[in-house]
């Protein structure tokens, strides 16, 4: 079944349980960046497939999953190379989103998303970088995870830009998130927190007026917030940091395959243009800022207390995005989405809002190393809200 086109061409694959435990009867995919024992990665880009062989084992968190009870069904659909937030794919096809069927799935987890979305699998095991699990979540309507920096192990999955990378979960229920991220974390679930919740102000300023509005009213009914202003004034120095050091990393890391002059789709190919135009020796400027700005955002972040903040700037634009509302877009995502990037935090979308009837995610960021409290804050937050 592939009406939604979240799975990539061909067969279709699928690995049973490893064991037995919380996951048991559960399903889940895995996006195309994730080595699959005995299928070839493709990436999301048919000549990064053709220079690939199947792959001799799992990813970590393939197998982390399959040891817990669960049963993969299948590999899906990303953004090329995970370059991407749109969900949009020229050579396989971008998912449907089922909660907006003319609007994009968002990206680069896209057909993790969708799939599950769907309810064609239970979880999805994804990748975020700068947003690539946590904005197809506010676009599908879903949860979703991005774990502190390092707690999940990225071995087996194409690294991209591996200073900001990490293995992320979608899910249709925060009950469930919870318990597959545990599986992935390898600790016991945390009781909820007394929690103290900061509003980020000036990101709500980031997203459309009407967006912004839908998600700060249903970030009110969770209680009462401390208002702060998380960029001070420097939100153009999140997303050019961000560009730049994600850019030079992409290089780093995939400078060979871009040197063999692969093809790219007209969204994707200037991107990877930019990166090889990037001047490296900017890398030390943005390299310091980004370590002061790390001192900050975790001073901001003690234990116990949580940042409240839009997950995207707006609900899922059309289809097929070309104009200058998809620069704004993509842009303005970025800058969101680099908050817990730049610092290595982990983060929650939760699918609480809607406009137009399309959902719209809110996101929590703790401070580092605090998913298990993150977690469990989520799960507490929508039993209240329901």
């Amino acid at each position: 079944m592939n009406e939604y086109g979240a799975f990539v061409p061909g067969a279709r694959a699928r690995l049973v349980p490893l064991g037995s435990g919380p996951l048991d009867g559960l399903t889940f995919v895995a996006k195309d960046l994730f080595d699959v024992a005995g299928y070839v990665t493709g990436a999301g880009n048919p000549d990064w497939a053709g220079r690939q062989k199947p792959a001799m084992a799992s990813a970590a968190a393939v197998d982390c999953l399959r040891r817990a009870g669960a049963t993969l069904v299948g590999k899906t659909i990303t953004d090329e190379l995970a370059f991407g937030l749109e969900g949009e794919n020229e050579h396989y096809g971008t998912p449907v989103n089922p909660s907006a069927p003319d609007r994009l799935p968002g990206g680069s987890s896209s057909g993790s998303a969708v799939s599950v979305a769907a309810g064609l699998a239970d979880l999805g095991l994804g990748t975020d970088t700068g947003g690539s699990v946590r904005v197809p979540a506010s676009f599908c309507g879903l949860f979703g995870w991005r774990p502190s920096h390092g707690r999940v192990p990225l071995h087996g999955v194409v690294p991209f830009a591996p200073s900001f990378d990490t293995v992320g979960l979608l899910c249709r229920d925060g009950v469930t998130l919870q318990l597959a991220a545990q599986c992935l974390l390898g600790t016991p679930m945390a009781s909820p927190p007394n929690a103290r919740l900061l509003l980020a102000t000036d990101a709500f300023a980031l997203a459309e007026p009407e967006a912004a509005a839908a998600v700060l009213e249903a970030a009110r009914s969770l209680g009462g917030f401390e208002e702060v202003e998380v960029f001070a004034g420097q939100s153009a120095d999140f997303l050019e940091a961000y560009a730049t050091l994600q850019g030079l990393e992409i290089a780093r890391e995939l400078g060979d395959f871009l040197a063999s002059n692969p093809i790219f789709g007209p969204t994707i190919k200037p991107r990877f243009d930019g990166v090889r135009a990037l001047d490296a020796t900017a890398g030390a400027r943005w390299k310091a800022w980004r370590a002061a700005t790390t001192v900050n955002l975790r001073h901001l972040l003690p234990t116990g207390t949580f940042l409240v903040l839009p997950t995207a700037p707006s609900i899922a634009p059309p289809r097929f995005l070309r104009d200058e509302a998809a620069g704004r877009f993509y842009d303005a995502a970025l800058t969101l989405g680099s908050i817990a990037g730049h610092a290595g935090l982990p983060a929650v979308s939760l699918p609480i809002a809607a406009l137009h009837g399309c959902p719209l995610g809110l996101s929590i960021v703790a401070g580092p190393g605090e998913d298990e409290a993150l977690l469990a804050l989520a799960v507490k937050t929508t039993r209240q809200r329901t």
